[in-house]
């Protein structure tokens, strides 16, 4: 083959890559045409994975002022020389350090992550792990490692997936932090805490979490930042802190996606 048909086919295989290139942009301009980007929350066409804009104006997220034990929201802002925490929270401190939550756990946030959590919708994993970042970033910025809080075994064979867990994973891959998503276990198949008292709550989940082999050795001395869905009376996530604790950790904080409005009450 002579020099000048080694160029000719050069000139061709690369008018034919361009072409290709070009081929495949058209196919994806077609295939948004007629299938375009659905919201996670609706079959409304949008211009990106996410939201409706109807659904996400109705997301109340939380801002600072907010409680660095609970993460409620304060009513007002108190100034320079506020407490940073409620009164319960100072009167009776969690088994974890801070908690921080992305947004208000109502009528708007609840069919979301029921979709999520019930209804095997998981694109919004990494949505919500974007809003937990956004609220967190104080304990992220300090945290060792991001562990999930974990699923019975049953649970897990029955919903296929965890979570907690699918939103903790791109949480830390994006904050460049180590995720163990074996460090903890449920290891009794408690009833759901839905209906249950504070107390109630405390008392279903009170042994039902350990920490693995493997996880203690990978948590020892180090800060944590656990993450969860919703923060309700925070039962779960207090008999997970403990066990975290109790296996060598130096501290455990709390991250979920959303919280209950109100602040904590004191209990007897």
């Amino acid at each position: 083959m002579g020099v000048q048909d080694g160029a000719w086919r050069a000139r061709l295989e690369a008018g034919g890559a361009h072409l290709a290139h070009a081929l495949r942009a058209v196919g994806r301009g077609a295939a948004d045409l007629l299938l375009p980007p659905l919201a996670h929350d609706s079959a409304e066409a949008t211009a990106s994975a996410g939201l409706t804009p109807d659904a996400w104006s109705r997301i109340v997220f939380l801002e600072d002022p907010v409680c660095d034990g609970c993460g409620a929201p304060f009513a007002v802002e108190g100034g320079a020389f506020a407490d940073a925490r409620c009164p319960a929270c100072m009167a009776q401190p969690y088994a974890f350090d801070r908690a921080r939550a992305a947004c208000v756990y109502d009528e708007a946030s609840r069919g979301l992550i029921l979709k999520f959590k019930h209804g095997d919708h998981q694109p919004f994993a990494p949505l919500f792990a974007r809003w937990v970042s956004r609220a967190a970033a104080p304990l992220l910025a300090e945290a060792d490692c991001v562990v999930p809080v974990p699923l019975h075994r049953f649970r897990l064979l029955a919903r296929r997936f965890n979570q907690a867990a699918e939103v903790a994973r791109p949480l830390a891959r994006d904050a460049g932090l180590d995720f163990i998503p074996d460090a903890l276990v449920r290891q009794t198949h408690t009833a759901t805490q839905g209906g249950k008292s504070a107390r109630g709550r405390r008392l279903n989940v009170r042994k039902a979490f350990a920490v693995t082999e493997a996880g203690r050795r990978r948590i020892k001395g180090r800060r944590i930042l656990l993450v969860d869905d919703v923060l309700t009376t925070g039962a779960t996530a207090e008999a997970c802190a403990r066990a975290l604790v109790e296996a060598g950790a130096r501290a455990v904080d709390l991250a979920v996606v959303a919280r209950v409005r109100s602040a904590r009450e004191l209990t007897k």
